[in-house]
């Protein structure tokens, strides 16, 4: 959970003050362990469960505040967009039925944030990009106004001058530009912790940053950004380019990012990244009063090391080394922030699962890390699975050539079985976790390769539909907790009633428009409805504003429907209607066809922002209004 009661870096004195605590609090992470007085000889394992809020038609819903109201709970906290919510388990050991008490305490906070979100009118999704996610969601107007938010948002957009593009490359190429870092909500995480012991941190560290490829690979379950198909794990792409806070000379050298897997093997100590996090990055938030570390140690208390806490906290690797204190006994801890939320709350124990039982059976060998694979090839390995999921190949230990595939079913998958079983984990529950890995690798099918298998045969016109109706099945086997590789693909024809009877404006409307521009002449407007068939035309200006509409009830009206006079050439705006009838993409059928009837108008024009983005006819209403009937 981050840090809420901050201030931004406008003081320069408080700045300074605060980075001088930040740099006591890592001297005095240094003393701690000099001394010993980190926890050994406990073993706790966390969780952090992200979701997104939707409404009854499957889309983001930013009623946070509603659902936090109804909780009442001090377990759930906000997120950047006012769509998330974030749900916090206390820590509990490692070992024995743990899986199964993970299992309980996910189950128990989903079902209390789905019957609070039922009181706001909504409803819960687990998904890391939620399929229904359009622009419209991704407004300034919907960042949780609280100063961490607002300082991450100010300061991210200042290093862009305002404004950024999004381009990743994928199997479409997504590309748009923003003007806040509301973005990076779209991505949403089941987060797992690990407390080590201090002199084993560094190498578990590694191991971690190891084996988190292959766990990506099988857990993938965001391949879907604003309609776009991308990367199976689209969020690592979102997530590290939203998130920027270099300037240009920086990228130009290749300065590394504040969100990434890393630059290097941990050597020696896992200080050796607090350390960098405090020389790479400039602090972005702070937060007083500060204590003094020094002064609580000669007290004889544990110092809460807070300065280092929150700007570790604005570093966001994939793999975060941490600090903290439970029931008054320092710790540190290894945060995997990789994973995905979803597609159900068994796949994720499963997922951590395989964490935990990979990180138990190759913690002895952890040490030779470093000399049996160069940080390239691992950081690589992630890439290659955050793009391709099961498909990925990977360059694995000593060299190996191995696909994702491959090396689960042949060495990781076995090899987690043996380190749960030595964490005592009964056998039941290793096979009930365990099994669903295997499924996903033996089927191929997890949650990114489901959605993207089921819109394989879709049409891009067809596409945001289809994915309406993933989210309706999403929430109906995250109910059911039905794991994703015993789900059948999407069947178009197979609608959600719920959805159905919901439908919007995006969903009729054409996008294949001709349009014409103010200044253009007439007759090329008429011939173009001649030729095509068309009874209206919108107009849009030369930045691509919609500015009016010609149809043919202006052209009868004015006559040029007979003989005209080439020596008086007239431009469409002289006939225009400047003023046409213009909807929401998510406006209800219903509403768009007592608009159409009360306005005695033809047809109607989509728009966003003064942005064109579709067409509606009256043809259009009354065909699905026939569906309807028909169903």
């Amino acid at each position: 959970m981050g840090e809420h009661r901050v201030h931004d870096t406008s003081n320069e004195q408080r700045t300074r003050a605060f980075v001088r605590a930040m740099l006591d609090d890592i001297r005095a992470l240094e003393v701690l362990i000099e001394r010993d007085l980190i926890e050994r000889g406990v073993c706790r394992v966390g969780v952090e469960q992200e979701m997104y809020i939707v409404d009854k038609g499957g889309y983001p819903s930013p009623v946070y505040d509603q659902v936090l109201k109804h909780l009442g709970d001090d377990r759930f906290t906000t997120e950047l967009a006012k769509f998330n919510l974030e749900a916090n388990l206390a820590p509990f050991s490692i070992g024995g039925d743990f899986l199964r008490t993970m299992e309980r305490g996910l189950g128990d906070v989903f079902t209390l944030a789905k019957r609070a979100a039922n009181e706001a009118d909504a409803s819960i999704v687990l998904t890391g990009i939620l399929p229904t996610l359009r622009n419209k969601h991704i407004s300034l107007s919907n960042l949780t106004p609280e100063l961490r938010y607002q300082c991450l948002n100010d300061t991210c957009m200042a290093v862009r001058s305002g404004k950024f593009t999004l381009v990743i490359d994928g199997v479409d190429r997504f590309e748009e530009s923003y003007e806040s870092a509301v973005i990076e909500g779209a991505s949403i995480s089941f987060q797992i912790h690990l407390q080590v012991e201090p002199e084993r941190a560094g190498a578990l560290y590694n191991l971690a940053q190891l084996i988190t490829a292959p766990l990506l690979a099988v857990a993938a379950n965001s391949p879907i950004l604003i309609n776009q198909r991308v990367w199976h794990e689209t969020r690592v792409a979102l997530f590290e380019r939203a998130i920027e806070f270099r300037s240009k000379p920086q990228m130009a050298r290749s300065f590394p990012s504040r969100v990434g897997f890393g630059e290097a093997w941990v050597r020696e100590s896992v200080l050796e990244i607090f350390r960098e996090n405090a020389m790479r990055y400039h602090v972005i938030m702070i937060r007083d009063p500060i204590e003094d570390p020094f002064e609580a140690l000669d007290q004889g208390r544990i110092p809460e090391l807070g300065a280092l806490a929150l700007h570790n906290g604005t570093v966001w690797r994939w793999n975060r080394p941490c600090y903290g204190i439970t029931n008054g006994k320092p710790h540190l801890r290894i945060e995997n922030r990789a994973l995905p939320a979803g597609p159900t709350i068994i796949d994720e124990v499963a997922n951590a699962a395989l964490f935990y039982g990979l990180m138990q059976c190759f913690a002895t060998e952890a040490d030779s890390i470093p000399d049996r694979i160069v940080f390239e090839d691992a950081r690589d390995n992630f890439l290659a699975a955050a793009k391709f999921g099961l498909d990925a190949d990977f360059t694995w230990l000593d060299r190996q050539q191995l696909s994702a595939r491959e090396l689960l079913q042949q060495t990781l998958i076995p090899a987690a079985y043996r380190g749960l079983k030595s964490l005592k984990v009964p056998t039941e529950d290793i096979k009930r976790y365990l099994s669903v890995i295997e499924g996903r690798v033996e089927n191929n099918r997890t949650g990114a390769t489901w959605l993207l298998d089921s819109l394989a045969s879709v049409s891009e016109p067809e596409r945001a539909e289809a994915c309406r109706d993933a989210v309706a099945i999403m929430l109906e086997r995250q109910n059911q907790s039905i794991p994703v590789h015993r789900w059948e693909l999407l069947n178009p024809n197979d609608r959600n009633e719920n959805l159905q009877a919901s439908k919007t404006l995006r969903d009729v409307m054409t996008t294949n428009l001709f349009t014409v521009r103010p200044e253009d002449l007439l007759d090329l407007a008429t011939s173009m409805m001649d030729w095509k068939h068309f009874r209206h035309v919108p107009v849009e200006n030369s930045d691509g504003k919609l500015v009016g509409l010609l149809s043919t009830r202006q052209l009868l009206r004015l006559g040029t429907a007979g003989p005209r006079n080439r020596q008086q050439p007239m431009a469409v705006s002289e006939v225009m209607q400047s003023n046409p009838l213009t909807m929401s993409p998510d406006t209800p059928l219903d509403d768009a066809f007592a608009q159409i009837l009360r306005n005695e108008s033809g047809c109607l024009l989509v728009v966003s922002d003064d942005r064109l983005l579709g067409i509606v006819t009256e043809r259009d209403l009354l065909e699905a209004a026939v569906a309807r009937l028909s169903e």
